[in-house]
């Protein structure tokens, strides 16, 4: 097969399979089962595809009410998006504004409390960032005027409902700036009837930033370059995945996210087997076809958006024609797509 470009990923998606809301009840949503056939199924059914032994693995990252908005000294409007909390008085935002603030200049979010941010100056990560402090903690301004950061093909302001669904139940480390979506489908009774099947539950922790949005702008996928997000791998997921491998059971990777740490922690610590280190570190690994995958067995993950680096690795998980085949049979049987939509479970192309 030849190189496959940006355009290979490009598909027709009606618009109104764009979730706009969350399905009735968390695991209400659709299951659509990559096989041969393919199967329509409904998410609860999940626990007829997995299987004592086998290791869920969760991303735990909690979303925080990222955005906000600001006036300038001189009475421009600013929003600000906080990409990334960096400690408890400092952290790394993206702007919109119609003039980018210099350093030092103060933007009030509330003029009741006096609640003012500082721009310290452009980010080194970034030109399109902007470093900035707080005199109060930086999660305590955006718990009281903060909102929750929906992606932009959601087209309603959030409400107290996206406060709750556009978060998992089992959210515990504030950092993300948009859900492990695969996750949304869980609720607890869900959680309770895994552990009763003797299915086991590690997490992981990958801060989703901004890049989760970001348009893959180059034709040559070889020249896109992922932006770098923090993972964590906890010494007691290394160790339910190493008895994984000994008693033959399945590593199942729920979302992109939780892939992707995983396949990453293989890498960092040069660990073959199907095994993985704990620890802590940036990852900016990009899969797409042709990716050797060294560790997840089966994912379990939402409808992404067409050109996207998500649908990219599911093209290279379940191989790119197996992909198209899937997405066709999704808009063809009226699936809901994105963030609120349905989901697939996939075993690894072989």
């Amino acid at each position: 097969m030849t190189a496959l470009r940006l355009s290979d990923f490009d598909f027709a998606l009606p618009q109104e399979l764009i979730a706009q809301e969350p399905a009735a009840s968390r695991s209400a949503s659709r299951l659509l089962v990559v096989d041969d056939p393919f199967e329509d199924r409904g998410f609860k059914d999940l626990l007829d595809l997995i299987h004592p032994g086998d290791v869920l693995v969760f991303n735990n990252s909690k979303v925080i009410p990222a955005r906000l908005k600001g006036t300038k000294p001189t009475g421009g409007q600013v929003e600000i998006l906080v990409e990334r909390i960096i400690d408890t008085h400092h952290a790394i935002a993206l702007m919109r504004v119609s003039k980018k603030p210099a350093p030092g200049t103060q933007i009030l979010i509330d003029a009741k409390t006096e609640t003012t941010i500082t721009v310290k100056g452009r980010s080194q990560r970034s030109e399109d960032l902007f470093e900035i402090a707080s005199d109060k903690p930086v999660l305590e301004i955006l718990s009281a005027h903060g909102e929750v950061p929906l992606p932009p093909y959601i087209e309603h302001a959030p409400t107290r409902q996206d406060r709750d669904r556009y978060q998992t139940v089992y959210a515990q480390h504030p950092g993300s700036v948009a859900a492990p979506t695969a996750g949304l489908h869980f609720d607890f009774s869900m959680l309770e009837a895994l552990n009763r099947k003797g299915i086991h539950r590690a997490e992981v922790t990958l801060h989703v930033g901004i890049g989760t949005f970001a348009p893959v702008r180059t034709e040559n996928l070889d020249h896109h370059r992922m932006h770098a997000e923090r993972c964590e791998v906890p010494q007691t997921t290394a160790e339910v995945i190493a008895q994984a491998r000994k008693t033959g059971n399945r590593v199942i990777a729920v979302g992109t996210t939780s892939l992707r740490t995983l396949e990453s922690a293989a890498i960092e610590g040069n660990v073959a087997d199907g095994l993985v280190r704990s620890g802590s570190w940036e990852t900016n690994l990009f899969i797409r076809p042709g990716y050797s995958f060294k560790v997840v067995d089966s994912l379990l993950t939402n409808f992404h958006l067409p050109k996207s680096t998500l649908l990219m690795l599911v093209a290279a998980f379940i191989g790119y024609d197996k992909m198209r085949s899937a997405y066709q049979h999704a808009i063809n049987a009226r699936y809901r797509f994105f963030s609120y939509g349905d989901a697939m479970f996939c075993p690894r192309h072989l």
